[in-house]
């Protein structure tokens, strides 16, 4: 469909772009009446000459949806000659402008691009390869795959087994298979058997056998396993949560705990995720515009939702609280609203 466009357009066969799932649950949508043409005139006055006009830029860019920032990407080049996106880092400053950039990102390859600046120059940012790969369907995975190696000509698997190892690595693994059970009615008997493997490895075992622990929550159904996390709470008189913080450490333990709460409720681990990003002394702002931004076409909503309910206060409430100038502008822009 997008090689269509783009032939129409007279931009030539691009690369194959994988389509995106179609959700309905996020707070930034197809704007109209659009005119990518009218938008790149007023992104170029909003930054030419001296100074630059942010609440423009702020506002159009937080109310178009990302296949409508391309169109406008494109418009900007054919009537200016100019990258938007050059513009853009050489107008703006700080967290608004690595928000802005972010949001300019094909949403194809926002999660390859978080994966590889992950995985590059010194040392791993664990959090990030966590947060997606618990996160993201199989479906996604497979697609964040096929994109690293278009976009980057490496393998993304061969990348994350180099800089990660032990149980933290080969769950990662597991997940990078993205052959989780597909969704087809539930066995109970194998629910009592998982329940007992996990409950043997754990809590009645001198030491951890985590391996099963990798296995089961890495490749079984999501339905399958809500009922194994209540069968287990049945037997053991713990929810699994508990048992993997005691049992397990470190990265493993993190990300095992970001599997589970994701099988539970994904809306509901990015409500965590945004909470902590915020709470305390300063702010995770990596953590925050990446949620934000890769999660406003999917199910903030949802989110905010789940936010409003775990932690007594809205997003919105939060996120003005904790940033501020142009930078909270456009947040609470994308936030799309107090649920208060």
């Amino acid at each position: 469909m997008v090689l269509l466009e783009n032939m129409k357009l007279g931009l030539g066969p691009t690369r194959r772009i994988p389509e995106m799932a179609k959700y309905t649950r996020g707070t930034v949508t197809a704007f109209a009446p659009f005119d990518a043409r009218a938008d790149a005139e007023a992104l170029r006055k909003a930054m030419k000459g001296l100074g630059t006009d942010e609440e423009t830029v702020l506002t159009i860019l937080t109310t178009r949806n990302n296949a409508q920032r391309q169109e406008i990407a494109s418009a900007f080049k054919t009537l200016f000659g100019r990258d938007l996106v050059d513009d853009l880092k050489s107008e703006l400053t700080g967290k608004f402008e690595t928000l802005m950039v972010s949001l300019m990102r094909p949403a194809y390859i926002f999660d390859a691009h978080a994966l590889k600046h992950a995985i590059k120059g010194a040392g791993t940012n664990e959090k990030v390869l966590t947060e997606i790969l618990a996160s993201r369907t199989p479906a996604e995975v497979q697609n964040i795959k096929q994109v690293y190696q278009q976009e980057y000509e490496a393998d993304l698997e061969d990348k994350i087994t180099g800089e990660t190892s032990g149980h933290f690595q080969r769950l990662l693994v597991v997940l990078l298979q993205g052959n989780r059970d597909p969704d087809v009615g539930v066995d109970e008997a194998l629910v009592e058997q998982d329940a007992q493997v996990l409950f043997r490895a754990g809590e009645l075992k001198w030491g951890t056998d985590e391996e099963k622990f990798i296995t089961i929550l890495g490749t079984r159904s999501v339905s399958h396993l809500r009922r194994v996390f209540d069968k287990y709470m049945t037997i053991s008189g713990f929810q699994i949560e508990e048992t993997i913080d005691r049992e397990t450490s470190g990265d493993l333990e993190k990300l095992l705990l970001a599997v589970v709460k994701c099988i539970r409720s994904v809306p509901a681990y990015f409500a965590e995720t945004l909470y902590y990003s915020m709470k305390g002394a300063g702010t995770d702002d990596d953590t925050l515009i990446r949620v934000m931004v890769s999660r406003s076409e999917v199910d903030l909503l949802d989110i905010r939702q789940e936010f409003r309910k775990n932690f007594a206060k809205s997003l919105y409430q939060m996120i003005q609280k904790d940033t501020s100038g142009d930078y909270r502008k456009a947040l609470l822009l994308l936030c799309g609203g107090d649920d208060d």
